[in-house]
Parts: C-alpha cells; structure tokens; sequence
C-alpha cells in the first residue's frame, strides 16, 4: 500500500486542498480530505506544496524525443516508455498515412505493446490511423502519395508503392482491435459509406484532413462520425456564410474534438473559446506531437519516413509545411492553465477525462476510488515531479522535493 498524503487533489467534482490518496493493488483504494500520516504501515510520500492529478492521456501522438511510431517494429515500445516523465500514462500511437506493408508493422507493434507492456511505461492504447482516406488537398504533412478513395480502384506506384484502397482496409480489419479512431475525409467519393463500414467495425471515426462543406460534414455525422481531427487544422474553416466542418464540429453535441494545445496551432484565447462552445465534456487536448518533440531548435527525425525539422514554435517538413508539434502533454496542460486563462479542473478534463470518456475508458483519466492509480504529481509550476503508472512509481525526473516515509 502507497499514500499520497496531504496535497491538492484534484476529483472530477471538487479539489482538495489537502487530501490523501491511498494506492493498493495498481487502484486507487481510498481518497480522503485530510493528511495521513506515517503509521498507516504503508509507503507515505508527502504532496505538501505539490497538486494530485490523473494521468494524461494523449489520443494523438506520432512520437517523440527522436523516435516516430512507425520507425520500426520497436518504435511504439520506446515511445511508450518516453511518455511517462511528461505525465501521460495513457496514448495511442498515430500513424500517418503510409503503404499496408509499413501499417501491418505498426500494428502489429501496437498488439505486442499492449499484451506485453514494458514495467515503466505508458499505457499503450488501440492506435489512431491518421489514415490513408484523407482528402489530398488538405493532407498537410501527409504523404499524397499514399492517399487512397473508398471503392476506388487506384493501386499507383511510386514512392507510396502500388496498393489499393482494399489492400489498406483488409490490413485494419486483421488488426481490428488495435485500432481506436480512424480519420477520414468523408466528402470523397464513398466517404460516406467508408464512415459506415468503419462505424460498424468498431472504429470511432474521425473527421480531419478535410474540405467538406457544412452540409457534407453534418452528413458525416449523421452517418457515425463522433470525432474530429485536430479541430480547426487542415479542415474547412468557419465563416459566416460557410461554416464548414469546423461550424459542423462545433454545434455538434455528438462529436468529440482534439485541438492542438501548443498555443500556435491554435491561439490560446480560440481555444478558450471552443471550449465554451463544445464545453470540456466534448474537447480534448491534444499535442500531436511528432518525434521532434523534447529534441533542440533545429534537431532533424522522421514522420512517417518523412525527414522533419523542430522549429521554434512546431515542426515542419523540410519544404517548410507545417508537420505536427513539437510539445508534450505536460506543456499542454500548462498552456490550457497559464495561457488559455482556464482552471486546473478543465484543464484535468480535456487532457485527461475526456479522452477516457471518448475511448471507453471507466477506469482511466479520474481520481476516484476503484479507477487505475494512473497518477500525475506537479508541482507549483504545474510541471511533472513524479508519475505513477499502475500504481507504480516511474522514478526518472523525479522531483526531490517528493519526501518518501518508509514504515
């Protein structure tokens, strides 16, 4: 048994300012509003002057510190045991869109890493396939040449490879259970039935990487889109005459949306106001982070085999285009709190509750009695003193401010 004893702990309906949670058997066994002292016969660690919160999960993340999801049969491993010292105790690996050969790897990657976890790692969750059916007119970072049409019988070669749209489709329908979201552009031809199909597999289905009108986009959702890509990135813009996908996503209550939380993907005062659009239940923070992430100002890795530079404010492929972020979860977190003007409860919900909520994850993203000790300590300057996983302490990058007290 572990104590986490007299700090601010953050619940899904109130804070405490100096509360107590005890961990037994990887869960959360107990939360009190007092401090509890060392005869419990357990480990105490003292929160005094430190802030409690759940585990971030990150549903959108490609890499990081130098390596990219889809490097190798190893990669999904290393992120995975990377992403803790930020607070994430919970991720699905990203793909971009890429040939069946390199899918089937990643895949199969995320499959091992789940079955198999490494002790100190991130909680490696079913992917998200920022997919091969995304409109190449808004692909962004995204190889065109591996972007493919539902029902289309296009097998091009070049550096994509020849395969067709099927040759992708039966790859995910071998490893269903390893994929959780699927982002697609749904105004393609057999978009709409692509939406259908993936729905029926399982799959929550984004909407991203798109220029769908307003009228298409709530089409879409119709149809069992319920997720939106990186809201207000590479997607129809809103206006007052054409409010596009982003007008769709916002006004939709069924609809989940990531935003990038770096403040340069999205101004600060825009998140904010999404927020107060979608509220916290329906937006998640999100950092897209590539393998450029934790790396210096102008260190070189890869995305999806691409070569990408880590600029002052994001990555970008070599021609300049814009290629993910360069931030991690805690950053985020202290972007929605110092810079968006939001409270530390909001900021738990998208970066943490609401992504468990939009995966089915009960036990995931709160504090509360019987849920997973999937624990984030931080300090005053809402950086990361220390992370349980599991109930288990991930002790690299731990703050020596955190006092442990042994029977």
């Amino acid at each position: 048994m572990t104590v986490l004893s007299g700090g601010r702990v953050v619940l899904p309906d109130r804070i405490l300012s100096n509360g107590s949670l005890i961990i037994d058997d990887g869960r959360i066994a107990a939360i009190e509003d007092r401090a509890i002292s060392t005869d419990t016969g357990g480990e105490v660690v003292s929160l005094a002057g430190f802030t409690l919160v759940p585990g971030f999960i990150d549903v959108h993340v490609h890499g990081v510190e130098g390596t990219d999801v889809l490097d190798d049969v190893n990669a999904v491993a290393t992120v995975a045991a990377r992403l803790p010292r930020f607070g994430v105790t919970a991720f699905c690996p990203t793909s971009v869109a890429c040939a069946p050969d390199t899918l089937q790897m990643f895949l199969d990657a995320v499959a091992r890493a789940r079955m198999a976890p490494r002790a100190g790692s991130a909680r490696v969750l079913p992917a998200h396939l920022e997919s091969n059916f995304i409109n190449p007119e808004w692909n962004g970072a995204q190889p065109a040449e591996c972007l493919r049409t539902y029902g289309g019988n296009r097998s091009d070669s070049g550096e994509g490879g020849a395969f067709s749209a099927d040759a992708v489709l039966r790859v995910m329908e071998g490893a269903r259970d390893s994929v959780a979201v699927v982002t697609v552009a749904p105004e393609l031809p057999g978009g709409l039935d692509l939406v259908r199909l993936l729905r029926g597999r399982g799959h929550l289905v984004s909407i991203g990487h798109s220029g769908a009108s307003y009228d298409e986009a709530r089409d879409a959702i119709a149809a069992g889109v319920t997720h939106a890509t990186h809201l207000f990135n590479r997607m129809s813009p809103f206006t007052h005459r054409a409010p596009g996908v982003v007008g769709a996503v916002l006004e939709s209550g069924e609809v989940t949306a990531e935003i990038i939380c770096d403040g340069h993907h999205v101004h600060p005062a825009v998140v904010a106001l999404a927020l107060r659009t979608k509220t916290a239940a329906k937006l998640m923070a999100i950092t897209d982070g590539t393998a450029a992430a934790g790396l210096p100002l102008g260190s070189r890795a890869m995305l999806g085999g691409r070569p990408i530079v880590v600029g002052e404010q994001s990555a970008q492929l070599e021609d300049g285009t814009l290629a993910g972020s360069i931030i991690t979860m805690d950053q985020a977190f202290r972007m929605l709190v110092l810079e968006a003007g939001l409270s530390i409860e909001v900021a738990v919900r998208m970066c943490s509750t609401t992504p468990a909520d939009q995966l089915g994850l009960p036990s995931q993203g709160r504090l509360a009695a019987g849920a997973f000790a999937d624990l984030v300590v931080l300090d005053a300057g809402l950086r990361v003193a220390r992370t349980w996983v599991g109930g288990r302490p991930i002790p690299e990058h731990s703050s020596p401010a955190l006092r442990l007290h042994r029977p």
